[in-house]
Parts: structure tokens; sequence; C-alpha cells
């Protein structure tokens, strides 16, 4: 199975980043096993990306929960589209994210967006349907490329995160930009899906990496 979820794939992607780059290879043994698991409901994880935007973790998941509460449980397209603006600002969504949870609901009811048919698409053929949505931009995409279909070689460079661990990686003065994010990245190929889970795991105070000196 392709995807960096399933045993015998992330073994192999872990051989090559720890064959490939030694200072990935030292941040593997620093976090240890490679333990992501797939969101399976697509609909939902698309709908806690939206909620989570520009919030704490915190205040994303008590939202979620009354979001959840207002549709008794059942996060469909359906269910979500029979609710007005208004009555999903209740729950403590801003109306610019009603407004964005409104427009993924219609769209995938309607099959504007074919969420069934999403994991037979590309990298970039993903992107673009999902970008579709009103609320949804690049970055949004690649998580859910990474955590909802595991495809290996997704690099989100933009991420803060990601940035800020490369920074601390390779002791840079400043946050690299796009085409350095790049370089320091080629080595990770195919398989930059398990590297970024890496990064992100490291800036969560999940590994210590070394101060600069």
């Amino acid at each position: 199975m392709n995807n960096v979820a399933h045993p015998e794939f992330a073994a192999t992607a872990l051989a090559h980043l720890r064959q490939s780059d030694a200072l990935m290879r030292d941040l593997i043994d620093r976090i240890g096993p490679f333990t992501l698991r797939l969101h399976r409901d697509r609909f939902d994880t698309l709908v806690g990306s939206i909620i989570s935007q520009q919030i704490s973790w915190k205040a994303a998941r008590s939202i979620k929960q009354r979001l959840n509460e207002l549709i008794n449980g059942k996060m469909t397209p359906e269910a979500l589209a029979a609710h007005s603006p208004e009555t999903l600002r209740t729950v403590g969504l801003s109306g610019q994210k009603a407004n964005y949870l409104l427009d993924l609901a219609t769209k995938v009811r309607d099959k504007q967006v074919r969420l069934s048919r999403i994991s037979r698409m590309t990298d970039d053929e993903v992107i673009a349907e999902l970008t579709q949505v009103k609320g949804i931009g690049v970055w949004t995409a690649q998580m859910f490329l990474i955590f909802a279909l595991g495809r290996p070689d997704i690099f989100p460079h933009d991420d803060l995160g990601i940035r800020s661990a490369i920074r601390r990686m390779h002791q840079l003065e400043e946050l690299p930009g796009k085409m350095q994010s790049h370089e320091l990245a080629a080595p990770w190929r195919p398989y930059a899906s398990v590297a970024a889970w890496y990064l992100w795991r490291s800036v969560d105070g999940d590994a210590k990496l070394p101060d600069k000196k």
C-alpha cells in the first residue's frame, strides 16, 4: 500500500531518510518510531481543518464538539448544509468560517468536490480539487494529502513549524525561504511527508535539537 502510514512503506521511507541525511537520521533517533495514523473521514477532516485556522487547538476542539452536538453527531455534507450561517455561529464559529463550512458542504454534496474519488487523483489534482472551496488554500490541501491520504512526498515549505525546525536542524541564522527549504529537503525525496512529520515533532518538544553554537 503506497501510503506513509503503512508499516512496510514507512520502513522503506525511514531507511531512505536515515541513509540520505545524517541530520535527519539523528532527528529520527531522538524522536523514535514513526506513528502517524491517517484520518479516515475525509469530510470531517476538512471541517476540522477549517475550524482550526488561526485559533488554538483547545478552542478548535471545543467548537468542533459543539458543532457535532448541533448536527447530532452526523458530520455529513447534508447535515451541515441544513443549517444557516447564523445557526453555525452559535457554536462559536466566526461568520467567515460558517460560510466556509457551508461552501465545503455544498460543493461536496453537489459533487463539485469529489471526495469519493480524491484518492485516485495526483497530488496536484487534489490541491486543485480542494482549493475550489472557500477557506481552503494550498497549505490545508497539503495537510489533507499527508494526514488523510498518506501521500509520501509532500513538503509544505510555507509551514512555520517546518521552517523553524529546518532552521534549528541546520543552525541557520534566519528562517529559510522557499528555495533554501527545497534545497535542504532534496535528500528527503521521495519521502518528504515522513521528514515533515519528524520536523513537526521536533518543534512540538518531542525531541531536543542542539542549540546553535
